[in-house]
């Protein structure tokens, strides 16, 4: 498993006998060396938590938009504005992306949308979420998995603004009313609190750091805590919405194989798509995260918001991001594997 940190900006620097020799092991290389297995655990812990106290469970949902800023700012601490940039002009990157995640992902979305239940509240919730791609945690997943991150947030505003224009479409398209379902606020408001705020607070560190002692033990301390924030999002993140999962899962448990059957879809198309463009491994496995993960924090908004069946649809998305985080870990796993092979 790559340095996590180091995974989001140098992922393919070799690593020298002298290093393996004489670099002392950490307390922090250790929790990366077993990240994948910690993930697990936090996930298990999440749902345990969840079902025994669902009263207490269900009020840390509040710290779940705190806790992925704080992740996202430490992920983009290793990114250079520079970087970033040259990021933008991999126009073959982008392609790929766009390709996979609006023109691919709702092909697979429309299939899938046959074995949904006839239900209409739940239609809606898992078509909602499956036709908006990840703008948030995906950065982290592919980072960890030895993806450009850089890349994959280089493409976070436009993966947002074409999502924002294209999914009342979609939805048009498969229920017939779907217009009326969208407001863009919620996917301004994700933007500026998970993107924009971290990445400005980020780039604030990185130049504290060039001109202040301070300032770079702060940043050396903030780049140690990736694996411990990542496993309070996931901990949050599942005990919060067990509880509601768990209340309306007679209703809703027809939607989960359509759910990881997406996610298994939607990994092969785009390790086909990722050929078709001859992307570079790192950008490849980017580009394979971007179509497999969806929007859950950002749409469930949305969901909430609908004037009838708002608990039903938003329990039908929560659903999809307890079977995605299970699914992102495994393909973290796989991905690792995969590369220790090469």
């Amino acid at each position: 498993m790559p340095h996590t940190a180091a995974a989001v900006s140098a992922i393919h620097r070799p690593v020298s006998q002298n290093d393996a020799v004489h670099k002392p092991v950490t307390v922090v290389d250790r929790l990366e060396r077993h990240q994948v297995v910690l993930y697990l655990g936090a996930i298990i812990a999440g749902f345990v938590l969840g079902a025994s106290a669902p009263g207490p469970a269900e009020n840390l949902a509040i710290a779940i938009t705190p806790l992925l800023g704080a992740l996202l700012y430490v992920t983009f601490l290793q990114v250079r504005f520079a970087d970033l940039v040259d990021s933008v002009r991999d126009r073959r990157f982008l392609a790929a992306v766009l390709v996979l995640n609006f023109g691919v992902a709702p092909v697979v979305v429309a299939a899938l949308s046959f074995a949904l239940p006839a239900d209409d509240a739940i239609r809606l919730g898992a078509l909602l979420v499956l036709l908006c791609p990840c703008v948030d945690y995906v950065v982290v997943f592919t980072g960890l998995a030895g993806g450009d991150a850089r890349r994959m947030l280089a493409a976070t505003p436009l993966l947002l603004i074409v999502q924002m224009l294209l999914a009342p479409l979609y939805l048009a398209v498969l229920l017939g009313d779907g217009r009326s379902v969208i407001d863009p606020s919620p996917f301004v408001w994700a933007f500026l609190a998970l993107i924009v705020l971290p990445l400005v607070l980020a780039w604030i560190t990185q130049r504290w750091s060039r001109t202040s002692p301070v300032g770079r033990r702060v940043q050396d301390g903030a780049s140690t805590a990736m694996v411990p924030l990542m496993m309070g999002v996931l901990v949050v993140a599942v005990s919060s919405q067990v509880p509601q999962v768990d209340s309306r899962f007679g209703d809703i448990a027809g939607v989960i194989p359509i759910y990881v059957a997406f996610l298994v879809v939607m990994a092969l198309a785009g390790l086909a798509v990722t050929r078709v463009f001859r992307l570079a491994p790192a950008s490849a496995t980017a580009a394979v995260f971007s179509g497999a993960t969806r929007n859950s924090l950002v749409v469930l908004p949305l969901a909430l918001a609908l004037p009838v069946g708002a608990e039903l649809a938003a329990a039908t998305v929560i659903a999809q991001t307890l079977v995605e985080l299970i699914g992102m870990v495994v393909l973290v796993w796989g991905f690792t594997c995969a590369a220790r092979r090469r």
